[in-house]
């Protein structure tokens, strides 16, 4: 019973409302996201806002008037997107799931644990809050698109990753050697730091070269840095510019695995192959 019931069709109001809160090419779908956008950012302001001295010495009931509210608001939130989801653990246990129980969990545990306390520092938990931040992935498109080619990307990445491992390993390595610790480098380990701040072209100075063949090395660091940090960008850049290429897709979401980017006349899901939820665009 209880598993029929965690996997329960959905239609009428859950539909409905499944429709106005994961559907965004439907028009009260896009006012949906807008609206929520808004109270996203207005929330993050406000816990910004808090961690200023003055102002909240001035704007403490406000501040925490208008915290309360944006945490009862998250509230719903959250609880219509489990009441309207298929399979609602599973969406608890989502990426997404998790940033929401985040953004609101923080201030019904400073209830349970008050500044006096010598378990947990509330300070902490309005941190906690700025995950909030992160509910906007899910309703910015662009931020869709970049995770895209990063997924996509990721594998030609991590051998680009590797490839830098080596040559800042080979190179703090010869810098130890050629240096020695009278110049600084007094590990290898500190040697590596020295030539991944060099191939990034940050430069602390806390470390430099001496010697003139450690000098050439570092030239030759310096110049190398340029061309790795344009790799990754050319990287992700080149799937953004595929994945331009590819046929328009909506937001529509699988019901069964929260699925989306589907294609505007599909009727199964790309992922699961369960049936897509069928409603009018307005």
């Amino acid at each position: 019973m209880k598993t029929e019931l965690l996997g329960k069709p959905l239609t009428g109001w859950r539909l409905r409302l499944y429709t106005v809160i994961f559907e965004a090419d439907t028009r009260a779908g896009r006012w949906f996201d807008q609206a929520l956008i808004a109270i996203i950012l207005a929330s993050v302001a406000v816990v910004m806002a808090d961690s200023v001295h003055d102002v909240r010495l001035h704007f403490h009931w406000q501040l925490t008037l208008a915290e309360w509210a944006f945490t009862l608001l998250f509230t719903l939130e959250y609880v219509a997107r489990l009441s309207c989801v298929r399979h609602p653990l599973r969406y608890a246990l989502s990426f997404f799931g998790v940033i929401d129980l985040l953004a609101l969990l923080p201030t019904y545990l400073a209830l349970l644990f008050p500044e006096v306390g010598v378990l947990i520092d509330v300070r902490i938990l309005r941190l906690l809050r700025v995950f909030r931040v992160f509910k906007l992935t899910a309703y910015v498109s662009e931020y869709q698109a970049i995770g895209q080619a990063l997924r996509a990307s990721q594998r030609k990445i991590m051998v680009f990753l590797a490839a830098v491992l080596m040559i800042v390993l080979v190179i703090g390595t010869l810098m130890y050697v050629v240096e020695g610790p009278e110049n600084g480098y007094t590990s290898i380990p500190v040697s590596i730091y020295w030539a991944i701040t060099t191939m990034t072209t940050v430069g602390f100075g806390d470390i430099t070269p001496k010697t003139d063949l450690g000098r050439l090395i570092a030239s030759a660091m310096m110049l190398l840095g340029w061309g790795t940090l344009a790799v990754p960008t050319g990287i992700v850049t080149a799937e953004m510019t595929f994945a331009r290429k590819s046929p328009t897709t909506t937001t529509r979401t699988c019901q069964e695995c929260l699925t989306e980017g589907h294609l505007p006349d599909a009727n199964f899901c790309r992922h699961c192959g369960a049936r897509l939820p069928d409603y009018a665009h307005e």
